[in-house]
C-alpha cells in the first residue's frame, strides 16, 4: 500500500514548500513507488509513458539525498557534481533542469545544463564554479569529459531518462563510456517509455537489484485523449489543418511532420493564413528552439509544428489539439506525439491524416493501440492546394540565367563567340593591312639606297 500526499513522504520542508507552491498534493502512481524507493537508495528500472509524472519521481528524491547531505568539494573549495541526469535531447534536458530548479527553489542546490550546438564556455565555467547536479545529453557531456573538463568522482546518483529515445539516437555506447568514468557503489535510476531487449540489457549491466515499477495507463484514462483519423490525399492536408484549426477554434496545438523542410512548410502557410505559428526541427539553433518553445507557452504562436524532436520531453501545459499530419514512420512515436496533450486530468484531442501511401503506417499504430483510430468519413469542402512556396524562387531564378545567358556579353557562350569572331574576323583584316604596310616601308627603303649608290 502507497502513500497518498507528499506530505506523508520523507522530504524535507524546504521541498515540501516548492511542491505546494506548484499546487500538487497527491503525488502520481510512479511519484508514489518511485520516491519512495529512491529515498530507500534503492535502484530503480521504471516503465511508464510520458505525462506520468517521471521527473518529479527522480527530482524530488535526488534533491532531498543533495539537500541533507554535507556537499562534496574539491581541493580549491569548490562544490562537486553528486548527481548526473542523462537525457536524449536538449529540450528535455533543458526541461529537467527546470523541474530541478522548481522543486530545489528553497534549497542552495546549483545545477548546470549541458547540450551540444551551443558554446561549451558557459557549461564549463559553471562546472568551475562548482554545481551539485548536472543534467546532460550524452554527445556533449563525453565531448567535455575527454577534454578533461569534467569529474565524475563525486557522483552518487546516476538517472538515465527516455533510455529507449537515447538507444534510438545511437547514445548507447555513449552512455557506456560516460558510465565507466562514474564511481562504484551508486545508485541508478532508469526510465524508459519501452523496454526493448537493449534497454534491458543496458539495465541490467548498470542496475544492482533494482525496483521494478511499470505504470499501464488506467482504462479510465484512455478517453482523455479523443482521437480521430481523415483519410485525405497529401495535397489537401494543409487545407484541412487550417479549416479544422479554425472550426475547432484551437487554442494551443502541435502539428507534427515526418521532416524538417515539411514543418518550415506547414509553418509558412500557416502564416501565410493568419494563424500564429512556430516551428521546431533539428536544423534550427539551441536558440531558435527556445524562442520557439517560449512563444509557444505564453501564446505568442497558437500552433507549434514539430518533427520527432518534440515528441518526447516537450513540457508544455494545457495543449488542446495534436494533428498528426504525416503519420510517423515508428509506431510507438504516434503514442508520444497524442501523449502531448490530454495530461495531468485535462482533456485533449488528437487528429490523424492519412494519406494512402501512408496505409501501411496506420496499420502498425492501429496494430499498437489493439483497436481502429475512430474514422471521420465526411470531409469538409476543401478549397485548392495553394502553389508551392517555392515556386517563384525557381521562376525568377531560371529567368535570370536565361538572361545573363542571352545578354550582350552577359553570357559565358556569348562572351566565347564574341573572343572567336575577333580572332577569326577582324584579326585577320588587321594581319592583312599590317603585312601590307610592312611592304611598302621595305619598298621604300630599297629606292633610298639604290639612289645613294654612285
Amino acid at each position: 500500500m502507497f502513500l497518498t500526499h507528499f506530505s506523508d513522504m520523507k522530504l524535507a520542508d524546504p521541498i515540501l514548500r516548492a511542491v505546494a507552491n506548484q499546487g500538487y498534493d497527491t503525488p502520481t502512481p510512479i511519484q508514489e513507488q518511485t520516491i519512495s524507493s529512491a529515498n530507500d537508495g534503492k535502484d530503480v528500472l521504471g516503465c511508464a509513458q510520458t505525462g506520468t509524472g517521471k521527473t518529479a519521481a527522480f527530482a524530488l528524491p535526488i534533491i532531498q539525498r543533495l539537500h541533507t547531505a554535507k556537499p562534496a568539494r574539491n581541493k580549491r573549495g569548490n562544490v562537486v557534481p553528486r548527481a548526473l541526469i542523462l537525457a536524449p535531447t536538449r529540450e528535455l534536458a533543458t526541461q529537467i533542469t527546470e523541474s530541478f530548479n522548481t522543486y530545489g527553489r528553497f534549497t542552495k542546490l546549483r545545477s548546470v545544463t549541458i547540450y551540444g550546438g551551443v558554446s561549451q564556455r558557459p557549461q564549463d565555467a559553471a562546472l568551475r564554479r562548482g554545481v551539485d547536479l548536472i543534467v546532460a545529453t550524452p554527445g556533449r557531456l563525453l565531448d567535455l569529459m575527454e577534454q578533461g573538463l569534467i569529474n565524475f568522482e563525486g557522483i552518487q546518483v546516476l538517472v538515465l531518462d527516455e533510455a529507449d529515445r537515447m538507444l534510438d539516437m545511437g547514445f548507447i555506447n555513449p552512455i557506456r563510456q560516460i558510465v565507466k568514468e562514474i564511481p562504484s557503489p551508486r545508485q541508478t535510476l532508469l526510465f524508459s517509455a519501452t523496454m526493448p531487449r537493449e534497454i534491458k540489457q543496458l539495465a541490467d549491466s548498470l542496475l544492482n537489484k533494482p525496483i521494478k515499477i511499470t505504470i499501464k495507463p488506467k482504462a479510465s484514462e484512455v478517453p482523455l485523449i479523443e482521437q480521430s483519423l481523415y483519410k485525405v490525399k497529401k495535397r489537401y492536408k494543409q487545407s484541412l489543418l487550417e479549416h479544422l484549426i479554425g472550426e475547432h477554434e484551437v487554442e494551443r496545438a502541435l502539428v507534427f511532420t515526418r521532416t524538417k523542410h515539411g514543418a518550415d512548410k506547414v509553418q509558412r502557410r500557416l502564416h501565410k493564413a493568419g494563424i500564429s505559428s512556430d516551428s521546431i526541427h533539428g536544423n534550427k539553433s539551441q536558440n531558435q528552439r527556445q524562442r520557439a518553445l517560449d512563444g509557444f507557452r505564453n501564446g505568442k504562436a497558437r500552433v507549434l509544428v514539430a518533427t520527432d524532436v518534440a515528441a518526447r520531453g516537450l513540457d508544455v501545459d494545457n495543449i488542446t489539439h495534436v494533428f498528426n499530419f504525416d503519420l510517423p514512420m515508428e509506431p510507438e512515436a504516434y503514442i508520444h506525439r497524442i501523449g502531448r496533450t490530454g495530461r495531468a486530468g485535462a482533456t485533449g484531442t488528437a487528429i490523424a491524416f492519412c494519406d494512402p501511401d501512408e496505409k501501411g503506417l496506420l496499420r502498425d499504430i492501429e496494430k499498437l493501440l489493439g483497436e481502429p483510430v475512430p474514422l471521420i468519413s465526411d470531409l469538409p469542402d476543401l478549397p485548392e492546394p495553394a502553389p508551392r512556396d517555392d515556386s517563384h524562387h525557381h521562376s525568377d531564378s531560371q529567368k535570370k540565367a536565361k538572361t545573363r545567358g542571352n545578354a550582350p556579353g552577359g553570357g559565358r557562350n556569348t562572351r566565347r563567340k564574341t573572343a572567336k569572331k575577333r580572332s577569326t574576323g577582324n584579326g585577320s583584316d588587321n594581319a592583312s593591312t599590317n603585312a601590307g604596310r610592312a611592304s611598302a616601308t621595305r619598298r621604300k627603303k630599297r629606292k633610298s639606297n639604290a639612289s645613294r649608290k654612285p
